[in-house]
């Protein structure tokens, strides 16, 4: 029988091992790749069941790279799901925004999704599989970060793509977009600044920000059997941030609206 495997970029992350762990429930394999090979190891290793974990290295922005990996995964199993969930923001601002940092957030967040994209197509064409796009609540409104925020409303719009060119061969394709996660990134921010969490979490209906499992559980639910109808759509993972800030509510209300 033909082992089923899947597919994460940024896998050493905390959202990619949390994905890769959640995929693990119904695939065979997952492939958890990174640019730091060391600590994709490391990321693989920390899992259970690691014969289950492939770390592998590579640079998701370099097409003979992608094209590797897709070889590499392809003699683990048949490619069932392809997450591309590596990124990474740079400038804060529009104005301190560097050509040469634009580029680089533009390569790393959207380019990178269609280069492995192309690199597995003909995996997911015979295995009618899946591909989920970790986008941003970036990508949906303006938060700072430009090029990241352009790059991810670029993906939102590519994993469209995808779905509408892609759905006659059995693919399906979908993006989600957290809002903020707690990583190990936001814990450094902490231990600058023990209030970040409840300064941050004042702007969320749900009065609190998203984990990696969180992030995870969505992956899972696009990539599974149970969302065989749906495609080509962007699930906010953000515990309420898009949908209105309590916070400018109250304030609108408290004053004159004329």
């Amino acid at each position: 029988m033909t082992r089923s495997a899947a597919v994460v970029t940024g896998a050493a992350g905390d959202i990619g091992r949390a994905i890769a762990a959640r995929l693990a429930e119904d695939h065979d394999v997952v492939v958890m790749a990174d640019l730091d090979g060391a600590a994709a190891e490391k990321a693989a290793a920390g899992l259970a069941g690691t014969a289950r974990f492939i770390a592998a290295q590579c640079d998701v922005t370099h097409r003979d790279a992608v094209n590797k990996l897709a070889a590499e995964a392809a003699r683990h199993g048949t490619v069932r799901t392809l997450v591309n969930n590596a990124g990474a923001a740079r400038d804060a601002s529009l104005q301190e925004t560097t050509a040469e940092n634009w580029q680089k957030d533009i390569a790393l967040n959207l380019e990178a999704a269609f280069l492995c994209f192309k690199a597995f197509e003909e995996a997911l064409r015979k295995s009618q599989g899946a591909v989920v796009n970790i986008a941003s609540v970036n990508g949906l409104q303006v938060f700072g970060h430009p090029a990241y925020s352009a790059a991810k409303a670029g993906l939102i719009h590519l994993t469209k793509l995808i779905a509408v060119e892609y759905g006659k061969f059995g693919i399906r394709a979908n993006a989600v977009a957290p809002g903020t996660v707690r990583t190990q990134a936001w814990d450094a921010r902490a231990a600058a600044n023990p209030n970040v969490f409840e300064e941050a979490r004042r702007w969320y209906p749900l009065q609190r920000i998203a984990s990696p499992e969180d992030v995870a559980n969505a992956v899972k639910f696009l990539a599974s059997p149970l969302a065989a109808a749906i495609t080509g759509t962007c699930l906010p993972v953000d515990c309420g941030l898009t949908a209105g800030q309590a916070e400018l509510a109250r304030t609108f209300s408290q004053s004159s609206m004329y």
